[in-house]
């Protein structure tokens, strides 16, 4: 794909009688009937505050690394991927800023759960243990420091909080709110993901210290049967992704995301609410390459090729 055709920063889609059916706090939304279209822009949250600033590439780091691990990961579970290329008209007049963040998707009925998978102890998993020994109501050995290597990974639920952090929950929770079967079915899957990206990942010198995923399921007679992956597969924004050559458990890691970003927002002392500031020069290039230094180790050439 040429860089050229697809440099464009966006911030927000604009397309003249079509109106996205949802706006993230990254992606539009376009309901195609029975398909999605996904567009991932240049928008960067932090703090759960969307900020003025775009990220150049993020959008297409984004899409072209959730691309990447839905195929590589295929065999583990079907995912909603229809095409990143092909997209129906009336959007195929589009087609320059569609290109490389855009995916056209199967329409399914997202669980209402996030399905987090933990190999490392860190973020709120780290709050949760200082404070009870535990995370999401799992026992862990004592003595364990901040981003230590848990000696197995933890599937960790949460609910999914329309505005706001999501809120770790329960195994037994996430199954009142799923099913039984269904929260063992997305549980199993789940880990299975994180343990063949975590040891795809680890020998190119990234160690993937937490991860979130998204399942929906099909309208089909035998739902659990049906079920699929859904939203981004393993980026930067779903993902804590730590360089395997600075991992020093005992604090907190440098992560290829916008750990730019949030330790200027903490330096400017901004106080997390809206609206955000405007983001310097030097900390959108930082966080830039960053994204795309993410996409180079784990894809193995880089974004443009």
């Amino acid at each position: 794909m040429a860089a050229s055709s697809v440099s464009r920063i966006i911030q927000e889609t604009h397309f003249a009688g079509l109106t996205p059916a949802a706006r993230g706090k990254v992606r539009d939304i376009y309901d195609l009937g029975d398909k999605l279209l996904i567009v991932a822009t240049d928008r960067l949250s932090a703090f759960d505050v969307i900020l003025p600033t775009p990220i150049p590439d993020k959008g297409r780091v984004l899409t072209q690394l959730s691309l990447f691990w839905f195929d590589l990961l295929k065999d583990v579970i079907p995912n909603h991927v229809l095409s990143a290329t092909d997209f129906p008209a009336p959007f195929d007049v589009h087609r320059n800023d569609l290109a490389g963040r855009s995916m056209v998707v199967r329409k399914t009925q997202p669980l209402p759960i996030e399905c987090v998978v933990r190999g490392y102890v860190s973020g709120s998993g780290w709050k949760d243990y200082k404070a009870t020994g535990k995370i999401c109501g799992m026992a862990l050995p004592a003595g364990l420091r901040e981003s230590d290597r848990l000696p197995e990974p933890i599937f960790t639920p949460a609910t999914k909080a329309a505005t706001g952090h999501d809120e770790n929950i329960s195994f037994e929770q996430a199954a009142s709110l799923i099913g039984m079967n269904l929260a063992e079915r997305v549980r199993s899957v789940s880990v299975a993901i994180y343990r063949r990206a975590a040891a795809y990942a680890e020998p190119r010198g990234v160690l993937l210290a937490d991860t979130k995923f998204e399942f929906g399921l099909l309208n089909t007679p035998n739902a659990i049967d049906s079920l699929m992956w859904i939203d981004e597969a393993l980026t930067p924004d779903s993902s804590r992704f730590w360089p395997a050559a600075q991992y020093q458990p005992g604090g907190p890691q440098p992560s290829f995301d916008k750990q730019f970003v949030r330790d200027y927002l903490e330096r400017i002392r901004w106080p997390k609410t809206p609206p955000g500031p405007d983001l310097p020069p030097d900390v959108v290039a930082a966080t830039r390459a960053k994204y795309r230094e993410a996409y180079r180790i784990l894809a193995g050439h880089e974004l443009d090729q």
